[in-house]
């Protein structure tokens, strides 16, 4: 009977079923059953990826990478023509307001990186998309920074390849952004929650 499930269409998941049975025949000190001594070794834990085809494994542990210009902008009026006072000074087009932290907010193309989108950028950090922009179409970002010194001192403008480490629905909200930013530490990586939900 343990050889028919070789012939499922999806061998993988079989023998992954396989293993787990006979690796708990095994731990409850019963018969020792071998499997087939062709089959590949699998470990007695199964992580998410052991369900997935190998294609779907590899995409998620190896974020896709797209090159794109990253400029810098600001709350400001040179950037969104509000000023201090306005009632939107500050809000990005998601609703949430502007933060350089953790995980900062930057504006995208949203038919490319929808709201919600969280990248990688090289020398800049963690962003999520948050924001559009009038200038920012296809392969543009802009990044957030607080001040007009900082855009030309720390980042002017540059060609980077963003990782993608979760596409977005559309959506954010200043919960979620909050609650990332307090999950992160300095330094360290995004909790793999962050990057499912």
């Amino acid at each position: 009977m343990a050889t028919s499930f070789f012939y499922i269409q999806k061998g993988l998941t079989a023998l992954l079923l396989l293993t787990v049975i006979v690796i708990g025949l095994d731990t409850k000190g019963g018969d020792t059953v071998h499997a087939d001594a062709s089959a590949p070794e699998q470990s007695p834990v199964a992580s998410k990826s052991d369900n997935l085809g190998k294609s779907e494994a590899a995409a998620r542990t190896k974020p896709k990478k797209v090159e794109v210009v990253a400029t810098g902008y600001t709350a400001g009026v040179e950037s969104t023509g509000k000023r201090p006072g306005h009632p939107q000074y500050g809000i990005t087009y998601s609703g949430v307001k502007v933060r350089r932290d953790q995980v900062s907010t930057i504006a995208a193309d949203t038919r490319l990186f929808p709201i919600g989108t969280l990248l990688y950028i090289p020398g800049y950090g963690y962003g999520v998309v948050a924001d559009t922009g009038s200038a920012i179409k296809g392969k543009r970002i802009d990044l957030y920074f607080e001040t007009i010194k900082q855009v030309y001192e720390q980042w002017g403008k540059r060609t980077v390849h963003v990782e993608v480490l979760r596409m977005g629905t559309g959506k954010l909200s200043q919960a979620w952004l909050n609650k990332i930013n307090l999950a992160i530490e300095a330094g360290k990586p995004i909790p793999q929650t962050y990057l499912e939900s």
